[in-house]
């Protein structure tokens, strides 16, 4: 059984990866070796079934083929300027000259042991280079994506040691199938959404995963321990079975998705989640602000307008000081009126977006030289740290200068005795297409889990004459550009602001 879900697993995954419209050379390079292992899976437990040349030789051909397509797949995942090209020539010389090996009588029968430490043997090497790469080459982000991969790969190599207390005739179960799922759909993640870079993120994803198999495994038994007659099976087979399809569900959803676009490509979209239901409700709420904000707005601003041109016609008239700062605090509380009801329609408007294809790298440039030319802003460092490698996004600029500035003007005044802002820029390759990403870090006060829970509501402000709408207006232009914010804060210590843009086709 566990052989059967391990290559069902892998072939659902390189089937999902293979469908894509939009596929990197990674994502091939790892849909290939998911093929190679379904082939040498499945080979082997058809084999067991029934003796065939046909299932044997199929076995055989995924087993020689999972070294080289392992080297090509590490070479692309560490980048190709690090491992080159010939390694993987290398690498399928070997295994051609291990295949040789079942061309001579007196060799063939040690050849499925001569391929098990080859192949261990070239996985080794591929893991030894991974630590290399990151001792050596890696940095940031790419230097934490690649010793999570490490780490996964380690954990995976010692779960899978239990099988050699198998062979040499201890009891257990053997768990090295369960690992290699595993670790397929860690890296299934970590290709696919390379815009995960903490630990947390893609732990919680494995953690999601984990609850589901065990709660799948447990109402398995107690539905057979209720109505089952016979005995129970064995625990890892139930358990191998809901990793099974847990795991395949996803890349499932994407087969079928596809199949039914083929089919019946006028239809609805079968799969959205029932939860869909309430993005409608709230663009009907969004459409019903959008109606009653230019009435409001109007009916508010007109009375503000009269008052405060009262108050600056008595001003002319009223002789005393007590009198003058009676008035001045009225044309001064009427302004920040109208100042709110500004920000409200800014907000509640729909925006009209002027979409063109721009450099962001440029676009915060401009942002942060008006940053630095705000007085608010000294005693503050200003960094930058834009990758020059980036492709053009479809963006109105004004606007997300608009975003990039609400957010920086925060920032700066959580910095109160002075400290750093730091921009970042970064490439993004995932599921959902290419995409730019932009980090706001600043080194303040930091916020606590309730404030970032809030922050980007409406009217939610922890200023003492502050309105609450500046991150809301910068959540719905990022929205309306297609992309995602969202925020990271330590208390004491500053905050991070993530903003996804994707590019256009």
């Amino acid at each position: 059984m566990e052989t059967f879900a391990l290559a069902a697993i892998s072939f659902i995954i390189a089937v999902a990866l293979l469908i894509r419209k939009k596929k990197n050379p990674l994502q091939i390079a790892f849909a290939s070796l998911c093929l190679a292992l379904f082939a040498q899976e499945a080979g082997k437990f058809f084999s067991d079934l029934s003796p065939s040349a046909f299932f044997k030789g199929l076995h055989y051909l995924g087993a020689f083929s999972v070294p080289p397509l392992a080297v090509a797949f590490s070479r692309l995942f560490m980048g190709k300027g690090f491992l080159p090209r010939r390694v993987v020539a290398l690498a399928a010389a070997g295994s051609a000259a291990t295949m040789a090996v079942f061309l001579f009588p007196d060799t063939a029968p040690y050849g499925d042991r001569l391929i098990f430490f080859y192949t261990a043997l070239v996985l080794s090497g591929c893991y030894l280079a991974l630590l290399l790469f990151i001792r050596s080459k890696a940095v940031g982000t790419e230097r934490k994506r690649m010793t999570y991969a490490a780490l996964a790969c380690g954990a995976a190599a010692v779960i899978g040691m239990t099988d050699l207390l198998a062979y040499f005739g201890y009891g257990g179960p053997r768990l090295s199938e369960m690992a290699t799922a595993g670790l397929l759909y860690f890296f299934l993640l970590t290709i696919n959404h390379p815009d995960l870079p903490e630990l947390y993120e893609l732990m919680a994803r494995a953690f999601i995963v984990l609850v589901m198999i065990l709660f799948a495994t447990a109402v398995f038994f107690v539905v057979d321990g209720l109505f089952g007659k016979g005995p129970m099976p064995e625990f890892a087979i139930v358990v191998m079975a809901a990793l099974l399809i847990v795991i395949a569900l996803d890349p499932l959803r994407q087969v079928l998705r596809k199949a039914f676009e083929y089919f019946f490509p006028e239809s609805k979209d079968f799969f959205t989640s029932i939860y869909g239901f309430d993005e409608e409700l709230e663009k009907e709420k969004a459409a019903l602000l959008e109606e009653m904000a230019t009435g409001l707005a109007h009916e508010i601003r007109n009375p503000l307008g009269s008052i405060k041109g009262a108050a600056q016609y008595l001003q002319s008239e009223v002789e005393g000081t007590e009198g003058r700062k009676l008035l001045d605090v009225i044309i001064e509380e009427t302004d920040r009126l109208n100042r709110v009801v500004s920000q409200f329609l800014d907000y509640a408007k729909p925006f009209r977006l002027d979409l063109k294809k721009q450099d962001i790298n440029r676009v915060i440039e401009k942002a942060v030289s008006l940053i630095r030319a705000n007085h608010a802003a000294e005693g503050i460092v200003v960094e930058t740290d834009l990758n020059p490698n980036l492709p053009e996004v479809e963006i109105d600029a004004e606007q997300i200068v608009q975003v990039i500035l609400n957010i920086s003007f925060n920032s700066v005044e959580a910095m109160p005795e002075g400290g750093t802002l730091l921009f970042r820029t970064s490439r993004i390759e995932s599921e959902k297409g290419d995409a730019v990403g932009i980090a706001i870090r600043d080194t303040g006060r930091g916020m606590d889990k309730e404030e970032m829970q809030k922050i980007f509501k409406p009217f939610f402000t922890t200023k003492e004459r502050g309105v609450g709408l500046g991150l809301a207006i910068c959540r719905r232009i990022v929205k309306n550009h297609g992309g995602y914010i969202r925020v990271k804060s330590i208390p004491g210590q500053g905050t991070i602001f993530y903003i996804r843009l994707g590019v256009s086709p």
